[in-house]
């Protein structure tokens, strides 16, 4: 199972705000530089995370993006699931839900495997919070004053 672009751009983004914004609004162009994601691709993230209820937003000179919740409170898993749809190796653990049907769910032998591998990687991205990303930082010797310098002439 490979993650895209969007889910490990937007925890890193989240990661972000929580790690260096102090409680204030980080606009979008520090948290792309530091974070080394491409800005138009952060704000197509940013409007979905926005739509969940994860991020808010203020327009102006002041404004910028701050977490709706605490660090605490969001998870990877959520982040992802908002990004990408359900947390599954393959598609076939969810059919039922979807209202799909295949021909072979009541004799395959690996359907289990594949629902078991996805309910642990679901536990596992749900026991890390932004607050979790926030400790490893600090063990990492990731310092807040590490943040880009914008300067305007």
């Amino acid at each position: 199972m490979k993650l895209s672009n969007r889910s490990q751009y937007g925890v890193r983004a989240l990661f972000d705000i929580a790690y260096y914004s102090d409680g204030k609004m980080v606009q979008i162009n520090e948290i792309a530089k530091r974070q080394g994601i491409p800005r138009r691709f952060l704000e197509q993230i940013f409007f979905v995370l926005k739509k969940a209820g994860i991020i808010d937003s203020t327009r102006g000179p002041k404004g910028g993006y701050s977490l709706r919740h605490s660090p605490e409170e969001v998870t990877v898993g959520e982040v992802i699931r908002v990004l990408e749809g359900p947390i599954e190796p393959v598609p076939c653990t969810t059919m039922e839900q979807d209202g799909s049907v295949c021909n072979y769910i009541d004799k395959c032998v690996t359907r289990m495997v594949w629902k078991e591998a996805g309910d642990l990687l679901s536990r596992y991205f749900d026991s890390i919070t932004l607050q979790d990303l926030c400790h490893r930082a600090e063990k990492l010797g990731l310092k807040k004053d590490d943040e880009c310098l914008m300067f305007t002439i």
